[in-house]
């Protein structure tokens, strides 16, 4: 696989900056569930609390991501980052010292007013990129976001036993601050010079959202229930066989598949539909529950859909750029971003029930063939360019 690709791609200017900004900048942020998890257990309260704020966050963020995305098509990028950033400095300031009642309300408007990092970095990823080398560009940003998962939730739980909740909290505020302080400086364009300088038209909503987009937002929602289920899955197995210690091993290995996966897929000469996939991924994820025993049996048998992880969904990406218009691209990415939230949020407990009732193996097979299916329902509905993302457009009706 020649490398060449990324080297072209890094060389476009403002690229490499992008890049490295959004990956510091993604740590605090996914670390921030760990994080409100661990501190709410210090409090001596259960997980079914814990899980409370979590759904919490995850509706606020759910609703304000496409939010977030169409002030941003509308207004610009400064003044949604700067409202966020203020925010979450608010939010996570004062976090640790909120009493349950009022943290579990507070969550849903720190989520909603989420800084739209993962979104943000994808849009202006798109307006930096030609479409001929978004698929390298998308590929490389799924690699950043894997190791900033890598690195977040573990900087998280080090900081909740090292610290306490009030400092990690603390440090959480000052992460994400800085986060949205480096972004407000760098103000990365959202749209590329030709979008900026092609004659203004406006478009409405129904004509970009079709059921074809639909049917793509479902099949990334699917790949998040897959990757969140065969996680538990991975946890629960480890745990059943009394290997609860190699954990971080063995979900650190796997997001190795990955990051692997991702870098080759981008170094390819061409890409595959994300039907293909996150079908495909799916369908592998199925008999890995037939894998019994040694847990490292198990991480072998996991490589094929590990190895999709990435290229699934950052295929899910670059076909959303461009089958959306330029001036809908922000609010079309906080969908992709809800779709990403549903999917786990969904998968968690109904992978958690498979598991408490069947066992680890079944919930490996539930995984996959939710992704699969999802699949099979999303085909009579694909569109190959459901409108052209060229096409530019000032405002969305």
């Amino acid at each position: 696989m020649a490398i060449e690709p990324y080297r072209r791609l890094l060389a476009l200017p403002g690229v490499r900056t992008l890049l490295l900004v959004g990956l510091v900048a993604r740590v605090p942020s996914t670390a921030m569930g760990i994080t409100l998890t661990l501190h709410i257990r210090s409090l001596g309260l259960g997980w079914l609390a814990a899980g409370a704020v979590g759904t919490a966050t995850t509706v606020g963020m759910a609703v304000g991501s496409p939010l977030a995305g169409r002030f941003v098509d509308r207004h610009g990028l400064r003044p949604v980052l700067m409202v966020t950033t203020v925010a979450q400095l608010a939010f996570w300031s004062c976090a640790w010292a909120l009493p349950y009642p009022v943290l579990l309300v507070a969550s849903v408007v720190a989520g909603l007013l989420a800084l739209p990092v993962f979104s943000v970095i994808r849009q202006c990823l798109a307006a930096l990129v030609p479409v001929e080398q978004r698929r390298i560009g998308f590929s490389l940003d799924s690699i950043m976001v894997e190791l900033s998962y890598m690195t977040g939730p573990a900087l998280g739980v080090m900081g909740i036993t090292l610290l306490g909740s009030a400092w990690t909290m603390s440090i959480v505020a000052v992460g994400l601050s800085c986060s949205g302080a480096a972004l407000i400086l760098l103000n990365p364009p959202t749209r590329s010079a030709e979008e900026l300088e092609a004659p203004a038209e406006k478009v409405l909503r129904r004509q970009w959202l079709t059921p074809g987009l639909i049917a793509l937002l479902g099949t990334a929602s699917a790949a998040t229930f897959v990757l969140t289920a065969a996680e538990l899955s991975l946890v629960a197995t480890l745990e059943h066989s009394g290997d609860t210690a190699w954990t971080g091993l063995a979900i650190g290995l796997w997001c190795a598949y990955s990051l692997v996966g991702g870098f080759v897929y981008g170094g390819l000469p061409r890409g595959f539909s994300p039907l293909v996939l996150v079908g495909g991924m799916g369908a592998l994820t199925i008999p890995v529950g037939l894998v019994g025993g040694d847990w490292r049996w198990l991480l072998v048998a996991l490589l094929p859909s590990g190895l999709l992880c990435a290229p699934g969904l950052s295929s899910t990406v670059e076909t959303l750029s461009r089958w959306v218009p330029a001036g809908a691209r922000g609010e079309a990415m906080g969908l992709h971003g809800t779709a990403l939230l549903i999917g786990g949020a969904l998968s968690a407990p109904i992978a958690g029930a498979v598991i408490d009732g069947a066992g680890p193996g079944w919930a490996f097979a539930l995984a996959g063939l939710v992704g699969a299916g999802m699949v099979l329902v999303a085909l009579p509905f694909w569109r190959r360019v459901p409108v052209s993302a060229e096409q530019p457009v000032t405002a969305v009706a």
